[in-house]
């Protein structure tokens, strides 16, 4: 991975997942203890989930009392809900006492986590449950990859992908979001093209990250190709003109030589029209891109309406017929509002 550690260093009694073998080498030594022990904890942190340093076996009795209080950084399991589709949703409670969602989806041969990186969202995204509670704060590098471990822990089965869709705009939080694809790369050992970031855009932050030169995957939640539409629909839109969001996606993409996917969640009514698939044509060509058509996944807080699957396919022929490379994703996890849009911070009714 071409970015370097954001942290040289584990600063004293932080967490310490997230920390990679170098950090976790140096901070052994500090305590007085052989390099080597630095690996040790590396494979325990990472590899057999160990959550107090108290309980890693090789290390002497002694030195495992004298750090039992060193935090390693993992969440409880608050409550967890299985979907009939084997999606399950989990409400990890976190140190302070705040809740963050995440969300494994198992399929053939794959485990995909679908994490949290704020707890809330500032964005207030008008389709999405999360925006509707407000944000709280970031997440940590440790908060991170612990909802990946936690997720592999209770499936019993390697995660092979990561999609960092869950609550929060990670472009917002982008050194802990850089640390923990860091971590999920070389510690965890998932492969950056198994990882992608969702953005909504925030200015200049796509650039930022085309600097770092990774091979994950970006995918910008357009869900509009008009402006006064998507600004309704995402209000932070209005700072940040569709048509500077796309000349900093080009530019991601001759940086980096990626192709960037464009969600964008059809609303009955609102943006599945043939015209609007005409616009989004037009916006996208000559665009090394993907279109990742998502119909809408209800909840509580609006009316929205999920399309009709005759609209839906109309709106995937006229972009095919304009040359545009498009998929529908129909999200899982519907029963157990773990979808896409759905995720919140608490259980409905707490």
């Amino acid at each position: 991975m071409s970015v370097t550690p954001l942290i040289s260093s584990v600063e004293l009694n932080s967490p310490l997942l997230g920390a990679s073998v170098a950090e976790l080498t140096a901070w052994v030594q500090q305590q007085g203890q052989p390099a080597y022990r630095g690996k040790q904890l590396h494979d325990w942190l990472y590899h057999k989930g160990v959550r107090s340093l108290a309980d890693i076996s090789v290390f002497p009795k002694q030195w495992r009392g004298e750090v039992a209080d060193i935090p390693v950084g993992r969440s409880t399991i608050h409550h967890r809900a299985v979907a009939a589709d084997g999606t399950i949703k989990y409400l990890l409670q976190l140190a302070d006492g705040q809740i963050v969602e995440t969300v494994g989806i198992p399929s053939d041969k794959r485990l995909t986590v679908c994490v949290s990186t704020q707890v809330g969202c500032p964005m207030a995204c008008d389709f999405c449950a999360t925006g509707k509670g407000g944000y709280k704060r970031n997440l940590a590098r440790h908060e991170i990859v612990d909802q990946v471990l936690t997720v592999q822990e209770d499936f019993q089965q390697r995660v092979s992908h990561v999609v960092f869709m869950g609550m929060g705009e990670p472009l917002l939080n982008t050194e802990n979001v850089l640390a923990a694809l860091r971590s999920l790369n070389q510690d965890v050992g998932i492969g950056q093209r198994s990882l992608t970031v969702s953005t909504v855009g925030i200015r200049d932050r796509i650039r930022q990250l085309a600097q770092h030169n990774l091979q994950i995957t970006l995918a910008v939640s357009l869900h509009s190709p008009h402006q006064e539409l998507r600004q309704q629909l995402i209000p932070s839109a209005r700072f940040y003109p569709i048509e500077d969001l796309l000349a900093e996606c080009r530019e991601y993409v001759e940086i980096t030589g990626r192709r960037v996917s464009f969600e964008y969640i059809l609303l009955a009514g609102v943006n599945d029209l043939p015209e609007h698939a005409l616009e989004l044509a037009k916006r996208l060509r000559g665009f090394q891109s993907h279109v990742n058509l998502i119909p809408y996944n209800p909840i509580q807080e609006v009316d929205y309406k999920r399309p009709s699957s005759d609209r839906i396919q109309a709106f995937v022929n006229v972009l095919k017929q304009q040359f545009i490379a498009v998929s529908v994703r129909y999200s899982r996890g519907l029963e157990a509002d773990a979808a896409c849009g759905q995720l919140r911070s608490q259980k409905l009714g707490q």
